[in-house]
């Protein structure tokens, strides 16, 4: 009877053995197929002539083309045919938020200036450096980083431009003057390119950039890049329209399509390469659970790939 206990006992202790040795590789394999930090695509001769082609021709575009694309009377002009005013309610609505003094709307201007080309993209940048060496990363990751958030931004500043010469749409403060005095503004060149904000959709291009590339590098704490940045980028979109530069329709396009190529751009040009990953993709793609008794003399288990 002790004999017979015992040789329960040893098949029991056998089967479960040879139930667990084939999981314990696959776990210590899939542990190590998760390294802290992740190699994204880049290649700065390819990356650089991406940049900066979107930069000359955003650059050119805005500083000596300027007089010759933008249009000269608006495409889009919210008014009907007899002149009457055609504005949508939603952007009746939104310009509301615009200062009721020439002085606040110039001050909400210049904010709107400051925090979206110098405040947020150096903040945006800092936090990226800071998140990745939290992360402890190697240190070409913030150089790449930093090239693929300018990409995305400078790709989404030139999609932006292309649209506004195309749209020609009136800018708000331009739409409410008579029509003798709208070629007496500042700057009449830009009276006709109101759709869709350039401010907007350059704040959330960058930090949509950064947020992803955080998440492709995986890097700790990149929840801080959404939870300052996105509310930071609103703020310039919410500046726009208190300068009365735009409407709210042209604010909301522009933080779609900004965060569109802050996502697009990482994914597209900068996924992830690591061989552990490709692996660990293949396993999961092919894994499942095929199992076969075995028995013999003296033991009995389970044989099988998992």
């Amino acid at each position: 009877m002790l004999r017979a206990v015992r040789s329960s006992s040893h098949c029991l202790a056998m089967t479960l053995v040879l139930f667990l040795a084939p999981l314990t590789p696959v776990m210590a394999q899939q542990a190590e197929d998760r390294p802290r930090n992740h190699e994204l695509r880049f290649d700065w001769t390819r990356d650089g002539i991406i940049a900066g082609s979107a930069a000359a021709l955003w650059i050119s575009s805005e500083a000596l083309f300027k007089g010759d694309l933008a249009p000269v009377h608006c495409r889009w002009c919210d008014r009907a045919p007899d002149g009457s005013d055609r504005l949508n309610s939603v952007d009746r609505w939104g310009r509301g938020l615009a200062g009721s003094t020439e002085a606040s709307r110039n001050r909400a201007g210049t904010w709107s200036n400051i925090i979206g080309f110098g405040v947020l993209p150096a903040g945006v940048i800092g936090m990226q450096l800071a998140v990745g060496r939290a992360s402890d990363s190697p240190h070409h990751y913030f150089p790449q980083d930093t090239a693929i958030i300018l990409e995305s931004a400078l790709i989404a500043t030139l999609a932006n431009q292309t649209v506004k010469f195309i749209a020609g749409r009136e800018r708000p403060f331009v739409h409410v003057l008579p029509e003798d005095q709208k070629r007496l503004t500042a700057h009449p060149d830009d009276n006709n390119l109101s759709f869709y904000s350039g401010h907007t959709s350059l704040a959330f291009s960058l930090v949509v950039s950064a947020g992803t590339v955080a998440a492709l590098r995986g890097y700790d704490h990149q929840a801080w890049i959404w939870a300052v940045g996105l509310p930071v980028a609103t703020s310039v979109g919410l500046l726009r329209m208190g300068a009365d530069k735009h409407y709210l329709t042209d604010v909301a396009t522009g933080a779609v399509l900004g965060s569109a190529f802050g996502v697009a751009v990482p994914l597209l040009l900068h996924g992830r390469t690591d061989p552990g990953d490709k692996a660990a993709r293949a396993r999961r793609a092919g894994s499942g659970v095929r199992a076969m008794p075995v028995a013999g003399a003296r033991m009995a288990g389970i044989s099988g790939t998992f």
